[in-house]
């Protein structure tokens, strides 16, 4: 999950994909906050296995992965991840969000976020972290369930 969190943003959910807790194949968490040029944001990070298809369906694809395409151009954004950075590549994604996707110790990483223009966050300062190393993050703000994460 983004940590530390944007100004003003909450975690707003979290989902699994898996056929029980021990056989977790992808994994999503959802923020929302102030976007950057205004209005309400909100983000879904995903860390998946190849093949899954949890992240490209937020991002509006019809594959469940990006294709070799995405790697013919330049990387458009770096995130830390696990105190790594990652590079992200765009996703053409429908108009009504913004998408991007990297990878990062053998797992796609996806970041969607809605509107569009909320996109901008990726271009500040985001930091990922796997709350499975992070017994220490309790204080984490939440607020109510993302509708997008509701199957």
């Amino acid at each position: 999950m983004p940590w530390p969190l944007p100004e003003g943003w909450v975690v707003t959910g979290a989902a699994a994909v898996g056929d029980d807790p021990t056989s977790v194949r992808a994994v999503a968490v959802a923020c929302s906050g102030p976007a950057p040029l205004g209005g309400l944001g909100e983000l879904i990070v995903v860390a998946e296995e190849p093949g899954v298809g949890f992240g490209a369906r937020f991002a509006g694809l019809s594959a469940p992965d990006p294709g070799p395409a995405i790697w013919s151009r330049p990387s458009t954004a770096r995130i830390l991840s696990g105190h790594h950075p990652a590079a992200l590549w765009s996703v053409e994604a429908p108009d009504d969000r913004a998408a991007f996707v990297g990878e990062a110790e053998g797992l796609w990483l996806w970041a969607v976020l809605w509107p569009a223009n909320a996109g901008y966050l990726i271009a500040e300062s985001v930091s990922l972290r796997d709350l499975r190393e992070a017994p220490d993050l309790t204080d984490i703000p939440c607020g109510a369930l993302s509708p997008r994460l509701v199957v």
